[in-house]
């Protein structure tokens, strides 16, 4: 018997599917980046923001999953949707936004500050949030996990 058969119907199937589809959308992310920039960077496995959004990647497959597991009209799928919409809100809008006024500022220290004064080398992280494209692809992939797990555990090919 397969580890993924073993998982069916238990808390370890929401969290095999996150994790999956959270590496999966980093991965898919590094490839992006490098594809983009015409070089590659594996900080961009452990980074935030970029395409896809593994943090809408993540909370859609849990959520998913748990609709797969325990309905999609039981109260449990409908606290794990209210949670996905909160963290994909934040991602596209207030981490977003922190990451345009880090780029602002980070703009205004390069014109104001000299390359012998301490701040110099003091930059605020930019890439922190998600542009609404980020998430909905994020999001899509989270599914696009779950489905795939879900279908892989019942046909019994893992």
């Amino acid at each position: 018997m397969s580890f993924l058969a073993k998982i069916d119907s238990t808390g370890y199937e929401v969290l095999t599917a996150l994790v999956i589809a959270n590496v999966t959308a980093q991965i898919i992310k590094t490839i992006v980046f490098a594809m983009q920039h015409k070089k590659a960077d594996l900080r961009m496995l452990f980074t935030t923001g970029g395409m896809p959004s593994s943090h809408s990647s993540s909370v859609v497959a849990m959520a998913t999953t748990i609709g797969f597991l325990h309905g999609f009209d039981s109260t449990i799928f409908a606290l794990a949707t209210t949670f996905a919409i909160v963290v994909m809100y934040d991602s596209a809008g207030v981490r977003r936004a922190a990451g345009k006024q880090a780029a602002v500022l980070n703009s205004i220290l390069a014109e104001l500050v000299s390359d012998t004064h301490h701040l110099s080398g003091a930059k605020l992280k930019e890439l922190l949030g998600h542009s609404p494209k980020q998430v909905i692809i994020g999001g899509f992939l989270g599914f696009l996990v779950s489905y795939l797990l879900r279908e892989a555990i019942l046909s019994g090919v893992v």
